[in-house]
């Protein structure tokens, strides 16, 4: 019985069968679609670094014969006699990959195939159709690839350019075509499969009428294609299917814009060297500082000694009660006396003061002010100032609001009739109230780590249960992810588009991944992907298996696809 295999499924040759003299047939068709069939032969660093590895309808096999072209049999489009244990080793990944010859895309595709036999059955099939593809004109099918062992992906990704896109991103170029020389008529050599030490399957296509094959042409060469040779630098590769790099980072918005950092926390009282920026003036601007800001001061006229330390007399710590330069925030580091030290804004001198260590030790939690309208205070807390830029509201989720400033009112938000119909049966429900007014707002909820997203006309999509506040200009509506259904209702999500800000909340810290050929997510688990990004349902459920205990629970996926520059957003945590 062979394994069936969907995109993005991985497994072991081993656990697929003990040969290693492997068939490889591929059936793909369309109508007026003519298809080119071929087989890359990459290095370590994904890259067709030998041209003698890159087997297609003029390069028939390579120079040891571990992979050779069969032609069409069996039923197959295409067919490969693939001898593992005769790569050489250089060669660390093989490519299966179809591309249309002339105009057309693989969208059109009818319902085909890649399958691997073994002694004459068939151990795995991966099965496709027009519909898992859009606008491509050329799709990786599947990989072998080595990693410690041989081992089986099938892939389904591709690409707009056609077979230029498709060589640029094994790191050739395309050189001037030159006229084909005629190949012979003759039918593809027998073969006879290698001597191994077990006793492995032997090597052998499906019973079925054999359909001749061209053969090797006099001097073959990849005509019309050619590695890069120093000359041109080839673009910059699609990063690895099977070995993307994981970017662990705090979520930024799309566009790169950062999200304003909570300010730097202030040094400890009396430590010196400490030095922060004006009142009003955001954190790491750059502006002009006033005139003695940080400075040491000016020699001063002498003044009566202090009196000595006795018994139950504390010496009073220097330059106190004396008043801080213009500009200078109370209690901020740089004040006169002992750099760090807080200053006694307005106190007369020798008047007392008191309060100073309680001061000094909630510096570190005072307010962010950044002259911007979303400012995150902390990882948790985010403030809105209302009225900046006109009139414009705030819509959040009910009970979000820990403290506001000025005058500022909550009222209630609903949805509509229709609304409600549409959040219920969709799971997208959101409780609102709309902020209005002068002032400022405060936001959190139960101590989840707050992400504000600036939109520049863009979209994004967002689970409704992980919005916590976002502009009124913004629009949203319900999205429908495709596919046959998601355990836990996730099988909606919610788009925002226009100019303005969403706050996206997590529990713990979320990891931003780019959208790669071969990208699978938790559904319980991501927070949130660019608008662009095409989703599907991945299932990977087997009744047979699912009828045992021991399920690895993790059979319904999201596959995300899209170009580069296209993210998810998963949390550390499932829904």
């Amino acid at each position: 019985m062979a394994r069936e295999f969907q995109r993005g499924h991985k497994a072991k040759i081993s656990d697929l069968t003990a040969g290693t003299d492997l068939y490889v047939g591929v059936q793909i068709t369309g109508p007026g679609l003519s298809f080119d069939i071929s087989c890359f032969g990459l290095d370590t660093d994904e890259q067709l670094s030998d041209d003698r590895f890159f087997v297609f309808f003029n390069q028939p096999k390579t120079p040891e014969e571990s992979i050779q072209l069969l032609g069409g049999q069996a039923g197959d489009t295409e067919s490969f006699r693939v001898t593992l244990d005769r790569i050489p080793s250089q060669i660390q990944k093989l490519s299966f990959t179809a591309t249309i010859d002339g105009t057309g895309q693989m969208s059109q595709v009818a319902p085909g195939y890649l399958r691997i036999v073994a002694g004459g059955e068939e151990v795995a099939r991966y099965s496709f159709n027009g519909g898992e593809f859009s606008t491509e004109r050329a799709v990786m099918l599947g990989d072998f690839y080595l990693k410690d062992v041989w081992r089986f992906a099938a892939v389904g990704q591709g690409f707009d350019g056609g077979l230029d896109a498709l060589l640029k991103n094994f790191g050739g170029e395309v050189a001037e075509e030159e006229p084909a020389a005629p190949a012979p008529g003759a039918a593809a050599p027998s073969f006879a499969p290698p001597a191994q030490s077990a006793a492995p399957p032997a090597f052998g296509a499906p019973a079925g009428p054999a359909v001749p094959a061209p053969a090797p042409a006099p001097q073959p060469a990849a005509q019309g294609f050619a590695p890069p040779q120093g000359v041109t630098p080839p673009p910059a590769p699609v990063p690895s299917v099977h070995a993307a790099p994981t970017i662990i980072a705090p979520l930024t918005p799309p566009g790169g814009a950062p999200v304003p950092p909570p300010a730097p926390a202030p040094a400890p009282y009396g430590q010196p060297g400490q030095q922060q920026p004006p009142y009003g003036q955001a954190p790491g601007q750059t502006a002009p500082l006033p005139p003695g800001y940080g400075q040491p001061q000016a020699p001063q006229a002498p003044q009566a000694p202090a009196p000595p330390p006795g018994y139950g007399q504390p010496t009073p710590p220097p330059g106190y009660g004396q008043q801080p330069p213009f500009g200078q925030v109370p209690g901020q580091p740089g004040a006169p006396g002992v750099p760090g030290a807080p200053a006694a804004y307005g106190v007369p001198q020798g008047a007392p003061q008191g309060g100073a260590g309680v001061t000094a030790a909630l510096q570190a939690y005072k307010e962010t002010p950044t002259g911007q309208r979303w400012t995150q205070q902390n990882k948790k807390m985010v403030r809105v100032d209302l009225g900046m830029g006109g009139d414009q509201a705030v819509l959040a989720r009910q009970g979000s609001m820990v403290l506001y400033q000025g005058k500022v009112d909550f009222s209630y938000k609903g949805a509509g009739f229709s609304g409600r119909i549409v959040g219920n049966a969709t799971g997208q429900e959101m409780q609102l109230m709309r902020c209005s007014g002068r002032g400022q707002v405060f936001l959190a909820e139960n101590g989840a780590m707050l992400h504000p997203i600036e939109l520049q006309g863009d979209a994004v999509c967002v689970s409704a249960e992980n919005v916590l506040a976002f502009d009124e200009t913004l629009q949203y509506e319900v999205r429908r992810v495709e596919g046959h259904g998601i355990p836990g209702g996730a099988l909606f999500t919610m788009q925002f588009q226009g100019t303005g800000t969403v706050v996206v909340k997590t529990r713990g810290v979320p990891v931003v991944l780019p959208v790669t050929p071969t990208t699978f997510a938790d559904c319980n688990a991501v927070v949130a992907w660019s608008a662009a990004s095409q989703v599907i349902v991945s299932s990977q459920v087997r009744m047979r298996r699912n009828a045992y205990p021991g399920d690895t629970g993790e059979s319904v996926n999201l596959q995300f696809r899209g170009a580069p520059g296209n993210f998810i957003v998963v949390q550390p945590y499932e829904v």
